[in-house]
């Protein structure tokens, strides 16, 4: 695979949004993300900025991993964020211990179906474990089933936790299914 995966650097912000602002034009954006094309692209270049200084390179509550084409074109994200124990989660559900949470996961279609995903998710779920992180997982959304597919392949499990982001979404917890690499060392 000729791709380089990798955080982001803070001064890529243009690139991140004009990536995002692709990525809610998907036709499953409306289940996959938590805002709208409109929403996002009504937002100031300062919010973008921001955003990216939150999650880039070195930064550690967050980190946005990004995929780069042979050509140096972007084509896939994804952003871990790190939930502190006690604290409630952005969708309302409580954080009972050190865990990374990745969201905002997209792949170009021109670039599914090839592993890239998976490859995404080893980045993101490194960074979480040198974070501390105890556990890593997801939500999506009950009709997501391509995403459901992707997140299954990649070990991730139903936790059997379901919650409601908006009046009829169905949002699924998934938790990454295999022990921590550091966990079989211990023992």
């Amino acid at each position: 695979m000729s791709y380089k995966v990798r955080s982001l650097r803070v001064d890529e912000w243009p690139r991140a949004k004009a990536l995002r602002l692709e990525a809610l034009r998907d036709p499953v954006a409306p289940i996959a993300f938590m805002e709208t094309y409109e929403s996002a692209a009504a937002r100031p270049d300062s919010f973008w900025r921001d955003r990216a200084e939150r999650s880039a390179e070195g930064a550690t509550g967050a980190q946005q991993i990004i995929a780069e084409g042979p050509d140096g074109e972007w084509v896939g994200t994804l952003t871990v964020l790190m939930e502190e124990p006690g604290a409630t989660d952005w969708a309302g559900l409580p954080v009972e211990r050190l865990q990374g949470h990745l969201v905002a996961v997209y792949v170009q279609p021109g670039h599914r179906g090839i592993g890239l995903t998976e490859v995404l998710f080893d980045a993101g779920l490194e960074w979480a474990w040198v974070q501390g992180a105890e556990r890593v997982r997801l939500l999506v959304h009950e009709d997501n089933a391509r995403a459901l597919r992707a997140y299954r392949r990649a070990g991730f499990a139903e936790t059997g936790v379901t919650t409601a982001l908006g009046p009829d979404a169905g949002e699924r917890e998934l938790e990454l299914a295999v022990e921590r690499p550091d966990e079989e060392s211990d023992r």
